[in-house]
């Protein structure tokens, strides 16, 4: 009886592995995924986004202003301009044909805008306002996946 019911249960087992190989997809927790969506073709398996200067400089400069936006609501001290928001004038881009003359104007209104928020607290909420939509000018016409992300920063 326990030889009948390891073949059984051997049998069960190369046949699952069989169809596995056969089919071109696979149930992971009830979910059926596709064998092709889950296997890359490069060489190692995977395919890692990597991030341009630019991508992470702006990922950064958002965590930033989150940080920013909260002190003004709170009526917090304001602190010191972030010195790293200069590079967005050096800083590599995924396509460098998208540094031009509108993209350094845009650049330039929002550096304006962030001093300023530094150097006239009272008048924070405006400044700080003033340089989202620098942020926002810019996508519209260059990237516009962030916008509504950035919208989230405003101020009201």
């Amino acid at each position: 009886m326990k030889n009948l019911f390891l073949i059984f249960v051997l049998s069960f087992f190369i046949f699952s592995c069989e169809n596995l190989k056969n089919s071109d997809s696979i149930e992971v927790l009830g979910i059926e995924v596709s064998k092709k969506d889950s296997i890359s073709n490069n060489k190692d398996g995977f395919e890692m986004y990597e991030m341009s200067e630019m991508a992470a400089l702006m990922e950064q400069m958002y965590v930033d202003n989150e940080r920013l936006k909260e002190r003004i609501i709170k009526g917090d001290t304001i602190g010191k301009f972030p010195q790293h928001f200069i590079k967005i004038h050096k800083a590599v881009m995924t396509d460098e044909t998208d540094k031009d003359a509108f993209f350094n104007e845009q650049a330039a209104k929002f550096i304006k805008a962030q001093e300023l928020i530094y150097q006239d607290p009272k008048n924070a909420k405006e400044h700080f306002n003033n340089g989202i939509d620098a942020c926002i000018k810019c996508h519209e016409v260059k990237c516009g996946g962030p916008i509504p992300k950035i919208k989230k920063l405003y101020i009201e």
